[in-house]
């Protein structure tokens, strides 16, 4: 009989999540209940494009593998073409029209988060769709996995943050891609494949600056209460690059708002 060794997978915490076969093994958290639920609604809904639950073993929870090709920062190649920007935001419309109806249908769970819920509720954002959590075939986005940051909140909540981190309107070096104009017109490309509206559009940059300062305030309570990585984050000023990220929207608000406006 062959054994199959689980094999570490490298990303955010590395050390602690594994693939085995097709499945991948990670630590459950607090609030893996809900995302399980969500996970298993999301694909009664037909949206097959993020893990499915396999189960729980011991202290970890066991979820199916997404075959593609997976990048980070900074973003080169697939990752960085018009179609894989286009089809992510494609993916990202698909993922909130099927969670619509999460909160209907667990109407009497008492459900824990990571992240806190937005009013309103519209949907069940992500909280974290970035170029490093999804996988391509190509240059097309055809699945996203890590949904430890999921919570309801509106559309825009999401859409906000994701543009942020697809166009990217980030300063550090290592993240960076482009001038202005190329980074409004990558804005532009996703604001059209997600389908965002014009006061989507309107107030895109002011929610994306109020986002970077949650992400921020969340990570100062987090090294606060005594959490390691966190804590982390923070001596290595991390949170610093947001920061700064925050004063380059403020500064090209104006000239990033016209640019996705389709009537401009």
């Amino acid at each position: 009989m062959t054994r199959h060794t689980p094999k570490a997978l490298q990303g955010g915490r590395d050390g602690v999540i594994f693939r085995k076969q097709n499945t991948v093994i990670r630590p459950m958290n607090p609030w893996s209940h809900t995302v399980h639920l969500l996970l298993t609604h999301l694909h009664s809904q037909g949206f097959h494009q993020c893990p499915a639950v396999v189960g729980i073993d011991e202290s970890n929870e066991v979820l199916s593998y997404l075959e593609g090709d997976t990048f980070n920062y900074p973003l080169r190649g697939a990752i960085a073409t018009e179609e894989a920007l286009f089809s992510a935001a494609r993916l990202l419309r698909q993922l909130h029209d099927a969670s619509t109806t999460f909160l209907s249908a667990y109407p009497d769970f008492s459900c824990q988060w990571m992240l806190p819920g937005r009013t309103p509720p519209e949907v069940i954002c992500h909280g974290d769709f970035t170029p490093y959590n999804v996988v391509l075939k190509g240059n097309k986005v055809v699945g996203i996995f890590d949904f430890d940051t999921a919570h309801p909140a509106p559309r825009l909540w999401d859409l906000a943050y994701s543009i942020y981190c697809w166009a990217p309107f980030k300063t550090h070096k290592n993240d960076k891609m482009g001038n202005l104009q190329d980074q409004i017109q990558r804005a532009l490309c996703f604001c059209d494949g997600y389908g965002a509206d014009l006061q989507q559009r309107s107030q895109l940059v002011e929610t994306m600056i109020i986002r970077l300062q949650a992400l921020v305030d969340f990570m100062q309570a987090e090294a606060d209460s005594g959490n390691p990585q966190f804590q982390a984050h923070i001596a290595e000023g991390h949170h610093l690059s947001y920061l700064d990220d925050i004063v380059y929207l403020q500064r090209n608000q104006h000239a990033i708002t016209l640019g996705i406006d389709p009537h401009s």
